[in-house]
């Protein structure tokens, strides 16, 4: 097989038309020069140079060489400066996934740090749930994820996660969201029993499900009146008085929501956001440089003393 070190052999040799000044320009010895070509001549089964004393000319297969050298180790090169590029966070590209409610502050922010740190790195950002954003990053379609998982349950929902590394950035507590003159606003945290009788709003299939299985252990099961994986029509079913719904702190500090109330619950629900991704990727500079903005991002957050509306 002819590699890289022949080709610049072979175009030194034609360029200098010495094995001294061949060796001389690519700094080895003209020894180790007259050894590499003897090896490429074993390698392709024919004489490559012509030797006549202490000058040298290619023989038409070595010229042959010798051209397609300059092409060869051009892109060679090339190939070589964007990797350096790459390495070096002077480019770079990262494919991000992740769940809408994130999308809408933690991400963001993320996001302009990174740009600020390594502009030339770019980012392709699409949303998809955890189910979607991990089978996604298993296939190979994209390299990090942020994902969330309820509180007793894993961010893969019983899925081998041993070829994931998994981040905690944060976690994200759930409140009751109320109308505005629900008489449930009047505690400042509400036991889920006391909302059994009322009409609920629920969001994505995941938190559907933690709704269902956080009133079935409060004893009743859930009318859901409204399903919708978007929380600014969540918020606005709540804040028209047409049920309550279960909100996350991530909705709540990045989307308006005047006219609504929002509670703790007895028990507390929360849900932990992670990143995924693997060993491999890690290693990519600009994989890595974007999990350190998401947890940078995620440090920065701060939980809100109160969510109370006026």
């Amino acid at each position: 097989m002819i590699d890289a070190a022949g080709l610049r052999v072979m175009k030194a040799i034609a360029d200098e038309g010495s094995f001294t000044a061949a060796a001389s320009s690519l700094g080895f010895t003209q020894p180790a020069i007259s050894q590499m070509v003897r090896r490429l001549e074993q390698k392709t089964g024919t004489a490559l140079v012509d030797r006549m004393g202490r000058q040298v000319r290619l023989t038409e297969a070595g010229e042959v060489l010798a051209r397609h050298a300059v092409t060869v180790l051009s892109a060679l090169d090339a190939a070589e400066e964007e990797v350096a590029a790459i390495a070096g966070l002077r480019s770079g590209r990262v494919r991000l996934m992740a769940f809408p409610s994130s999308s809408a502050s933690l991400v963001p922010q993320a996001l302009a740090l990174l740009k600020r740190r390594f502009p030339e790195v770019t980012v392709r950002f699409s949303e998809g749930e955890p189910p979607e954003s991990l089978a996604a990053l298993r296939a190979g379609e994209c390299d990090l994820a942020v994902a969330f998982a309820y509180e007793g349950t894993d961010v893969g929902r019983g899925e081998d996660l041993d070829a994931f590394v998994i981040r905690p950035l944060l976690d994200d507590e759930v409140r009751l969201a109320l109308p505005v003159d629900h008489p449930l606003a009047n505690s400042d945290v509400v036991d889920l029993s006391r909302a059994a009788d009322e009409p609920w709003i629920a969001g994505c299939p995941r938190c559907r499900g933690h709704l269902v299985s956080l009133a079935y252990r409060a004893g009743f099961a859930p009318n859901v009146a409204f399903e919708s994986e978007d929380y600014v029509a969540v918020l606005g079913l709540v804040r028209a008085g047409l049920g309550v719904s279960l909100v996350p702190d991530l909705i709540l500090n990045s989307a308006p929501h005047e006219g609504i109330e929002t509670r703790s619950l007895s028990p507390s629900s929360r849900r932990q956001i992670h990143a995924v991704t693997t060993e491999d990727l890690l290693r990519v500079p600009a994989v890595a440089a974007t999990m350190e903005a998401l947890e940078a991002s995620a440090a920065a957050m701060r939980p809100v003393s109160t969510l109370r509306t006026p």
